[in-house]
């Protein structure tokens, strides 16, 4: 009886070890986890909280407090985090009758999150389409908070870089970052280049590469001083903002843009693909000697597939690629057949069939020399460059070359070239191609676009959870679709 009652005693006291094991373990992971959880929230880029303040009220509101021991967070540029640590004792029910009054609960944790280097070209339409529906308002507004979810107003150490390549009939490169090419010099006036077909079979663009200069002119409307729609823009919010990590500047530079112009797809993506290819290290530095750029970002971009960054091109278009215009060769340098006379604001065209030979359009009449006399002072003979930033094609044909019925046509029609779209769809698929191929991650976005815009975008893409098709608002939960995107791509706990 007495061994019994003896084994009846062991077996109660193992019975209640075992019940204050498991009230530990408990109580145990219950602190564990309101710290896991506690952690990975300070540690969110996105919270602007102070990451203490928040482990602290997750704590108080589980009613863990008291056990708090304490909170350790670390943080710069692209990446936070928060270690805590936490103690609580468990009163033991029946391992006390064995001299244990209590059981040391501990749990520890950290959590970060890390966005690492990110270089970023942000291709955005904005040919005159995006002035419907409100598209180019949307599309700022979204591209604003793209832009501030990424960088989160502290980019102290150039971490990541953000280049925006407005385009649409062309893409003005600005006047800083192209003089560092090899273009030709017919003018001043704009900064677009004109590709050939086998510059979009690459994602690179050299320093010696031979660059034909768009021409400065105006197909599209009848204009003159200035001409209203030159294919390569040169109004403001438009030119290539290249390597940016300012959210000040950034925000105000979206702000700014505004929509005019044909589609170029094509165009948009190649300079896009430049911006991130280490082919341009040379320009960058240059730049930066200028004050253009940062000096942080010196030695950029970076080089591809070195684990060190993640190079991501994001596309948007509400459109297609649609025909672009090109001034035909004998047009683009030299002597025009144009006289100006400033003083009087008159123009004369000299025509070698003219019997006299030129030919005044403010009078519809012919006369031995250029417009000008005593009163009004000489007439000055234009250049081509000169006179096409004064005058749209339209313009010059039907006032310069008014002399017969047929003149005007057979002048305007001889005047450009045209790459069709069907070419440049192709040109769009190639240097998408090409891209990608270098690692490249490709997010294209389809906003209100046709059907054959949506498949060239759909096509461009990294893959099919790459591309968005969207109407109205909706934009904004592309660009937040693929800021998450980003971010899980770097994200470490």
């Amino acid at each position: 009886m007495i061994l019994a009652v003896y084994m009846l005693i062991m077996l109660f006291m193992v019975a209640g070890i075992g019940i204050d094991l498991m009230r530990f373990e408990r109580d145990r992971s219950a602190l564990q986890y309101t710290l896991d959880r506690a952690v990975l929230a300070a540690a969110d880029l996105e919270q602007t909280l102070d990451p203490t303040a928040v482990v602290e009220d997750y704590f108080a509101k589980s009613g863990y407090a008291e056990y708090l021991t304490g909170v350790y967070p670390k943080e710069g540029f692209g990446y936070r985090s928060v270690s805590a640590t936490a103690t609580a004792d468990v009163a033991t029910q029946f391992m006390h009758m064995t001299g244990v009054d209590s059981l040391s609960a501990g749990a520890r944790g950290t959590a970060e999150e890390r966005i690492g280097a990110i270089e970023i070209s942000l291709v955005l339409d904005l040919s005159g389409s995006m002035n419907r529906n409100n598209r180019l308002n949307n599309l700022k507004v979204s591209a604003k908070q793209f832009v501030t979810t990424l960088l989160g107003g502290v980019d102290e150490h150039g971490a990541s870089s953000i280049s925006i390549i407005p385009y649409a009939t062309q893409v003005n490169v600005g006047e800083s970052l192209l003089s560092k090419f090899n273009v030709s010099e017919e003018h001043n006036y704009s900064h677009c280049v004109n590709f050939i077909a086998e510059q979009f079979k690459k994602a690179d663009l050299l320093t010696t590469d031979a660059l034909e200069r768009t021409a400065h002119f105006d197909p599209f409307t009848y204009s003159e001083t200035p001409i209203s729609m030159p294919v390569c823009p040169v109004r403001p919010g438009t030119a290539i903002l290249p390597l940016n990590n300012n959210l000040s500047e950034l925000h105000a530079y979206i702000d700014s843009m505004t929509a005019q112009g044909n589609t170029s797809i094509d165009m948009g993506m190649k300079w896009g693909a430049v911006m991130l290819d280490p082919s341009i290290r040379e320009p960058v530095n240059d730049l930066i000697d200028e004050g253009v750029i940062v000096e942080e970002f010196a030695g950029r971009p970076l080089a591809y597939n070195n684990g060190e960054v993640l190079k991501i091109i994001v596309l948007i278009s509400d459109g297609e690629n649609t025909d672009q215009y090109y001034l035909n060769p004998h047009l683009r340098t030299g002597d025009s057949d144009v006289w100006y006379n400033a003083d009087a604001n008159r123009y004369s065209t000299y025509h070698s069939e003219g019997n006299p030979n030129f030919y005044w359009p403010h009078r519809d009449d012919w006369e031995d020399h250029p417009y000008g006399d005593e009163e009004w002072g000489d007439a000055v003979r234009l250049t081509y460059p000169e006179l096409l930033n004064r005058a749209s094609l339209s313009y010059i044909a039907n006032n310069m070359y008014g002399h017969t019925h047929s003149a005007p046509g057979r002048w305007f029609s001889a005047a450009y070239a045209k790459r069709e779209a069907s070419a440049k769809n192709q040109f769009t698929k190639q240097v998408c191609r090409a891209t990608k191929d270098q690692g490249v991650i490709v997010y294209t976005i389809g906003l209100e676009a046709p059907r054959v815009g949506l498949k060239t975008l759909k096509d461009c893409a990294s893959s099919d959870s790459h591309f968005f098709e969207v109407e109205g608002l909706d934009i904004a939960d592309a660009f937040s679709a693929i800021a998450t995107s980003i971010r899980k791509l770097r994200l470490t706990q």
